[in-house]
């Protein structure tokens, strides 16, 4: 059984005469259901509400939530809160059919990353890496969760991508050395590429040691609190996190350290869909869209520096709309 509190709090302020809500959740598990995935959703931007003592107050932080998002990313061609801006809206328009509002879809995606537009400096602020939940994560991810985040089809599409990029450096002498950050029990990996070594780290030990694909011990690192990762400098053909990267409050040192530890030519991966844990999810990531974060990852890489240009490709399962989406973006450190 899982027993769980929910603290709801009221904040007030008459000067803008209108009420925030502040939602606190705590879990106290004594066990956890594997089947259940309790407090994981999906983000819904379009539909987002905000609670409110009259309608206009209502309406108000609504507008203010989309004037922030065209402020911080609109300026860069990303931003989708007005119709002149919204490159989905511009790619589907004319679909007619599921295969052509995917491939409409793919190419809002690619376009995102292909003119960013990138600032002069970095965008964003420490406000923007807050959270709901500034508790310890140490607590939050303390007990395990035996579960699945996205559903079979999305990760069936991430682990053919998976399958596809790594068997371009394998080759019968060598194998690809992988690295997956932010791991669990289970990595999404491809059965039919073998590794010479696969490492990982992630906030959860027994989860860690139930992933099967791991040739060494997995390491427990709370890269929110330290962003360092345990390895040798050049040491991987392939770094990846899958449905992490939302996570991470510092994640310019944390791609910092991903370069780090890639070879010269090596690809790091992020993939992520529209679901997460919405209280630790940084508040950039929680207050925009699909391709939103397109743009905010690729920006993590670019502002570290290092990397090649960075790529953004919707692998998403088809039909759209039927499963989960699937979106990566990559980059190459530079040689």
């Amino acid at each position: 059984t899982t027993d769980f509190i929910i603290i709801i709090v009221s904040h007030k302020k008459q000067t803008r005469k209108e009420t925030r809500l502040m939602m606190t959740t705590t879990m106290m598990m004594k066990s956890v259901v594997a089947s259940s995935d309790y407090n994981y959703y999906r983000l819904n931007v379009a539909k987002a509400s905000t609670t409110s003592n009259n309608s206009g107050s209502s309406k108000t932080n609504n507008n203010n939530k989309l004037d922030r998002r065209r402020t911080m990313l609109g300026l860069f061609g990303v931003g989708v809160s007005s119709s002149s801006n919204n490159k989905i809206a511009k790619f589907s328009a004319n679909a007619s059919s599921s295969q052509q509002q995917k491939e409409n879809a793919e190419n809002a995606i690619a376009q995102v990353l292909k003119d960013p537009q990138w600032p002069p400096v970095y965008p964003f602020t420490t406000k923007d890496m807050g959270r709901y939940d500034e508790s310890s994560d140490a607590f939050f991810y303390e007990q395990p969760r035996l579960v699945k985040h996205i559903d079979d089809q999305a990760i069936d599409a991430l682990t053919k991508y998976y399958s596809e990029v790594f068997k371009t450096v394998e080759d019968d002498d060598e194998k690809p050395k992988v690295l997956d950050i932010c791991s669990s029990w289970i990595s999404h990996y491809p059965e039919d590429v073998k590794f010479s070594r696969c490492a990982g780290t992630g906030m959860n030990e027994e989860e860690l040691l139930k992933n099967p694909r791991f040739t060494e011990k997995p390491t427990v690192v709370d890269l929110n609190e330290t962003p360092k990762l345990p390895y040798e400098d050049d040491s991987f053909d392939f770094v990846t996190n899958a449905v992490s990267v939302d996570y991470l409050t510092k994640p310019l040192e944390v791609m910092q350290e991903v370069r780090r530890v890639l070879k010269p030519g090596g690809r790091a991966i992020m993939s992520f869909s529209n679901r997460c844990f919405p209280t630790k999810a940084v508040s950039i990531w929680t207050a925009t869209g699909d391709l939103d974060h397109i743009w905010i990852v690729g920006a993590y890489f670019h502002f570290a520096t290092g990397f090649d240009a960075p790529e953004g490709i919707d692998i998403s399962p088809n039909p759209p709309g039927k499963s989960d989406p699937m979106y990566v973006v990559t980059a190459t450190k530079s040689a």
